[in-house]
């Protein structure tokens, strides 16, 4: 699935028209999501912030497959000039590399970091009907009801699907995966009535959680998010040490020029402490979490190998 739109080309200072090989040309930002995800959105904020400061003309390109894989193995392919970078997300960045079968491809030697963007909170979130209001109503009720639990994710081996598989192996909670297309789609069948639990980014549910149609159970972090204050962490239900965040950053193909790389982090950077790119974050339910790329790398390195035995443990049991 391809979607195209050209985000609007704003005034720029003359200082940077000469950041990029190819400057009088557009710059194409690949989104591995839908339009209407968490990560277009941001890409699109961003994008917008870019072509205001920057002598740029911004294109967001929506790739859509294997989990946000697809759209980064695009940038990967993309000339090492500046004119393609692209939204990288948990799952595709840390987790797919390690999940036995995919494809041959390592994000962390294949891509070149540009800055962290935001974290997104990972919400497990159950129907009001079902009664289920901690982590402990979930375990046991999974464990007393025949042929446990059914809850959806947004896709296998997406950080959601991950974070329930070590629940389950925590807990010994009697949990059956069912995987969908993304948040919005599992969200729905919840509401619905078809799901009596789901794991998905707190952006798809945040309205219906304020409206009283959808139960928060806990967030998947180390830590409650400022954004989310009142939705407790699963290591506060008894899980210690239970952390698998969720995040979005930014990326260009391998060999990048340390001045390429410099401008745009520099961008970024100055966009994420944008007062108002930082509350429309916010209403997209994403939290303002920049690195820089040095930082960033270090980060992903250390998530990806905290990633690896989750991976295997979960792959060991199927």
């Amino acid at each position: 699935m391809l979607s195209r739109r050209t985000v609007l080309l704003g005034a720029l200072a003359a200082s940077t028209s000469h950041a990029f090989a190819n400057a009088s040309g557009p710059v194409t930002i690949i989104v591995p999501f839908s339009p209407g995800a968490s990560s277009d959105g941001i890409a699109r904020m961003v994008g917008n912030y870019l072509s205001d400061n920057m002598k740029l003309t911004i294109v967001v390109d929506n790739r859509v497959g294997g989990g946000g894989a697809v759209g980064l193995m695009a940038v990967s392919r993309a000339g090492a000039d500046g004119a393609t970078i692209g939204i990288g997300a948990t799952g595709a960045v840390v987790i797919n590399p390690h999940v036995s079968g995919a494809p041959a491809f390592d994000p962390l030697k294949q891509l070149t970091t540009l800055a962290k963007l935001v974290d997104i909170p990972l919400v497990l979130v159950a129907s009001p009907s079902s009664g289920l209001r901690t982590i402990n109503d979930v375990v046991a009720k999974s464990k007393e009801t025949s042929g446990g639990l059914s809850f959806g994710s947004t896709g296998v081996n997406s950080s959601q699907h991950l974070s329930i598989e070590v629940l389950k192996q925590m807990t010994g909670a009697n949990l059956t995966h069912v995987p969908y297309r993304g948040s919005a789609p599992a969200a729905t069948d919840l509401i619905g009535g078809q799901l009596p639990l789901a794991c998905v980014d707190l952006t798809s549910v945040v309205e219906q959680i304020k409206a009283g149609n959808l139960v928060p159970i806990g967030v998947t972090a180390a830590k409650r998010y400022s954004i989310a204050p009142d939705i407790p962490t699963f290591a506060e239900q008894g899980l210690k040490g239970f952390d698998v965040p969720a995040w979005l950053g930014m990326f260009g193909p391998a060999g990048l020029s340390g001045d390429v790389v410099e401008r745009y982090s520099e961008a970024l950077g100055k966009a994420m402490s944008d007062a108002d790119v930082a509350a429309r974050a916010e209403r997209l339910a994403c939290q303002p979490a920049f690195l820089g790329p040095k930082e960033f790398a270090s980060f992903l390195k250390e998530q990806s190998e905290k990633m690896k035995p989750l991976v295997k443990l979960v792959e060991g049991t199927k």
